[in-house]
Protein backbone atom coordinates (compact mmCIF):
# COMPACT_ATOMS: atom_id res chain seq x y z
CA UNK A 1 0.00 0.00 0.00
CA UNK A 2 2.64 2.56 1.04
CA UNK A 3 5.73 1.89 -1.06
CA UNK A 4 7.93 4.91 -0.31
CA UNK A 5 8.04 7.93 1.95
CA UNK A 6 9.69 11.20 0.90
CA UNK A 7 10.02 13.98 3.43
CA UNK A 8 12.09 15.67 6.10
CA UNK A 9 13.82 13.57 8.73
CA UNK A 10 12.43 14.77 12.07
CA UNK A 11 13.65 12.07 14.50
CA UNK A 12 16.37 9.51 14.06
CA UNK A 13 17.40 6.68 16.35
CA UNK A 14 18.90 3.23 15.67
CA UNK A 15 15.57 1.37 15.47
CA UNK A 16 13.13 3.95 14.11
CA UNK A 17 12.80 7.30 12.38
CA UNK A 18 10.03 9.86 11.99
CA UNK A 19 9.67 11.40 8.53
CA UNK A 20 7.52 14.53 8.10
CA UNK A 21 5.61 14.35 4.80
CA UNK A 22 3.66 17.60 4.31
CA UNK A 23 2.77 17.89 7.99
CA UNK A 24 2.12 14.17 8.64
CA UNK A 25 4.81 12.37 10.63
CA UNK A 26 5.37 8.73 9.66
CA UNK A 27 7.06 6.41 12.16
CA UNK A 28 9.22 3.92 10.27
CA UNK A 29 11.01 0.97 11.85
CA UNK A 30 14.50 0.65 10.36
CA UNK A 31 17.56 -1.62 10.44
CA UNK A 32 20.97 -0.51 11.69
CA UNK A 33 22.24 -0.54 8.09
CA UNK A 34 19.56 1.98 7.09
CA UNK A 35 20.29 4.02 10.24
CA UNK A 36 23.98 4.32 9.37
CA UNK A 37 23.17 5.32 5.76
CA UNK A 38 20.75 8.12 6.68
CA UNK A 39 21.81 11.78 6.59
CA UNK A 40 20.99 14.03 9.57
CA UNK A 41 17.86 16.20 9.36
CA UNK A 42 17.53 16.41 5.57
CA UNK A 43 15.04 15.57 2.87
CA UNK A 44 15.12 11.79 2.49
CA UNK A 45 13.42 8.98 0.60
CA UNK A 46 12.84 5.64 2.28
CA UNK A 47 11.41 2.59 0.53
CA UNK A 48 8.77 1.04 2.73
CA UNK A 49 6.91 -2.13 3.57
CA UNK A 50 3.64 -2.01 5.50
CA UNK A 51 3.19 -5.00 7.79
CA UNK A 52 -0.45 -5.50 8.77
CA UNK A 53 -1.30 -7.76 11.68
CA UNK A 54 -4.43 -8.12 13.74
CA UNK A 55 -3.02 -5.96 16.54
CA UNK A 56 -0.71 -3.57 14.64
CA UNK A 57 0.03 -1.79 11.40
CA UNK A 58 3.79 -1.31 11.23
CA UNK A 59 5.70 0.61 8.58
CA UNK A 60 9.26 -0.52 7.90
CA UNK A 61 11.70 1.79 6.09
CA UNK A 62 14.73 0.88 4.00
CA UNK A 63 17.48 3.01 2.49
CA UNK A 64 17.73 0.81 -0.64
CA UNK A 65 15.25 -1.19 -2.70
CA UNK A 66 17.54 -4.22 -2.40
CA UNK A 67 17.29 -4.16 1.38
CA UNK A 68 13.49 -3.98 1.10
CA UNK A 69 13.41 -6.94 -1.32
CA UNK A 70 15.59 -9.05 1.00
CA UNK A 71 13.28 -8.11 3.90
CA UNK A 72 10.20 -9.20 1.91
CA UNK A 73 11.86 -12.50 1.00
CA UNK A 74 12.85 -13.14 4.63
CA UNK A 75 9.35 -12.51 6.03
CA UNK A 76 7.91 -14.91 3.43
CA UNK A 77 9.65 -17.75 5.31
CA UNK A 78 7.59 -19.49 7.96
CA UNK A 79 9.02 -18.67 11.39
CA UNK A 80 10.65 -15.40 10.31
CA UNK A 81 8.61 -12.38 11.28
CA UNK A 82 9.30 -8.71 10.55
CA UNK A 83 11.28 -8.18 13.76
CA UNK A 84 13.60 -11.15 13.11
CA UNK A 85 14.04 -10.02 9.49
CA UNK A 86 14.93 -6.52 10.71
CA UNK A 87 17.39 -7.99 13.25
CA UNK A 88 18.95 -10.00 10.44
CA UNK A 89 19.29 -6.87 8.27
CA UNK A 90 20.85 -5.08 11.27
CA UNK A 91 23.39 -7.87 11.83
CA UNK A 92 24.42 -8.25 8.17
CA UNK A 93 24.15 -6.22 4.98
CA UNK A 94 21.62 -7.33 2.36
CA UNK A 95 24.52 -8.58 0.21
CA UNK A 96 25.93 -10.68 3.07
CA UNK A 97 22.49 -12.22 3.63
CA UNK A 98 22.13 -13.00 -0.09
CA UNK A 99 25.55 -14.68 -0.19
CA UNK A 100 24.93 -16.56 3.07
CA UNK A 101 21.72 -18.00 1.62
CA UNK A 102 23.26 -18.71 -1.81
CA UNK A 103 26.23 -20.52 -0.24
CA UNK A 104 24.02 -22.35 2.31
CA UNK A 105 25.97 -20.87 5.23
CA UNK A 106 23.73 -22.13 8.08
CA UNK A 107 26.10 -21.07 10.93
CA UNK A 108 26.18 -17.44 9.68
CA UNK A 109 22.38 -17.22 9.40
CA UNK A 110 22.00 -19.00 12.74
CA UNK A 111 24.34 -16.44 14.37
CA UNK A 112 21.49 -13.89 14.16
CA UNK A 113 19.63 -13.51 17.48
CA UNK A 114 16.26 -15.30 17.31
CA UNK A 115 17.17 -17.72 14.53
CA UNK A 116 17.69 -21.37 15.41
CA UNK A 117 19.11 -24.19 13.30
CA UNK A 118 15.74 -25.25 11.84
CA UNK A 119 14.74 -21.70 10.91
CA UNK A 120 18.16 -21.06 9.33
CA UNK A 121 17.79 -24.21 7.22
CA UNK A 122 14.22 -23.24 6.27
CA UNK A 123 15.44 -19.78 5.17
CA UNK A 124 18.00 -21.44 2.88
CA UNK A 125 15.58 -24.05 1.48
CA UNK A 126 12.82 -21.49 0.84
CA UNK A 127 14.95 -18.63 -0.49
CA UNK A 128 18.06 -20.04 -2.21
CA UNK A 129 16.48 -20.31 -5.70
CA UNK A 130 14.72 -16.94 -5.35
CA UNK A 131 17.93 -15.22 -4.22
CA UNK A 132 19.96 -16.74 -7.08
CA UNK A 133 17.35 -15.69 -9.66
CA UNK A 134 16.47 -12.26 -8.25
CA UNK A 135 19.95 -10.99 -7.50
CA UNK A 136 21.96 -12.82 -10.22
CA UNK A 137 24.43 -14.39 -7.80
CA UNK A 138 26.84 -16.87 -9.35
CA UNK A 139 26.17 -20.08 -7.44
CA UNK A 140 29.35 -21.84 -8.55
CA UNK A 141 31.82 -19.17 -7.42
CA UNK A 142 30.15 -18.96 -4.02
CA UNK A 143 30.45 -22.71 -3.51
CA UNK A 144 33.98 -22.88 -4.91
CA UNK A 145 35.43 -20.34 -2.52
CA UNK A 146 33.84 -22.05 0.50
CA UNK A 147 35.00 -25.49 -0.68
CA UNK A 148 38.50 -24.22 -1.41
CA UNK A 149 38.70 -22.64 2.03
CA UNK A 150 37.50 -25.84 3.73
CA UNK A 151 39.89 -28.06 1.73
CA UNK A 152 42.83 -25.79 2.45
CA UNK A 153 41.97 -25.67 6.16
CA UNK A 154 41.73 -29.44 6.46
CA UNK A 155 45.04 -29.85 4.57
CA UNK A 156 46.76 -27.41 6.96
CA UNK A 157 45.24 -29.21 9.93
CA UNK A 158 46.63 -32.53 8.65
CA UNK A 159 50.02 -30.82 8.35
CA UNK A 160 49.78 -30.01 12.06
CA UNK A 161 48.89 -26.31 12.02
CA UNK A 162 46.51 -24.72 14.55
CA UNK A 163 42.99 -24.51 13.06
CA UNK A 164 42.11 -21.03 14.39
CA UNK A 165 45.42 -19.57 13.24
CA UNK A 166 45.06 -21.21 9.82
CA UNK A 167 41.52 -19.89 9.47
CA UNK A 168 42.65 -16.29 10.14
CA UNK A 169 45.46 -16.55 7.59
CA UNK A 170 43.24 -18.14 4.90
CA UNK A 171 40.47 -15.58 5.46
CA UNK A 172 43.03 -12.79 4.98
CA UNK A 173 44.31 -14.42 1.78
CA UNK A 174 40.75 -14.83 0.44
CA UNK A 175 39.99 -11.15 1.07
CA UNK A 176 42.96 -10.17 -1.10
CA UNK A 177 42.55 -12.99 -3.63
CA UNK A 178 38.97 -14.41 -3.62
CA UNK A 179 39.60 -16.62 -6.69
CA UNK A 180 42.60 -18.44 -5.18
CA UNK A 181 42.77 -22.18 -5.84
CA UNK A 182 43.24 -24.71 -3.03
CA UNK A 183 46.93 -25.11 -3.94
CA UNK A 184 47.53 -21.34 -3.93
CA UNK A 185 45.70 -20.97 -0.62
CA UNK A 186 47.87 -23.64 0.99
CA UNK A 187 51.12 -22.23 -0.47
CA UNK A 188 50.30 -18.67 0.63
CA UNK A 189 49.12 -19.85 4.05
CA UNK A 190 52.34 -21.83 4.62
CA UNK A 191 54.35 -18.66 3.98
CA UNK A 192 52.31 -16.79 6.61
CA UNK A 193 52.10 -19.46 9.32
Amino acid sequence: MITQVRGRLVEKNPTEVVVDCNGVGYLLHISLNTFSSLPDDEAIVLYTHLSIREDAHTLFGFFTKTEREVFKLLISVSGVGPSIARTMLSSMTSEEIQHAIASENVPLIQSVKGIGAKTAQRVIVDLKDKILKTFNIDEVSTFTSNTNKDEALSALEVLGFNKKQSEKVISTILKENPEATVENLIKLALKNL
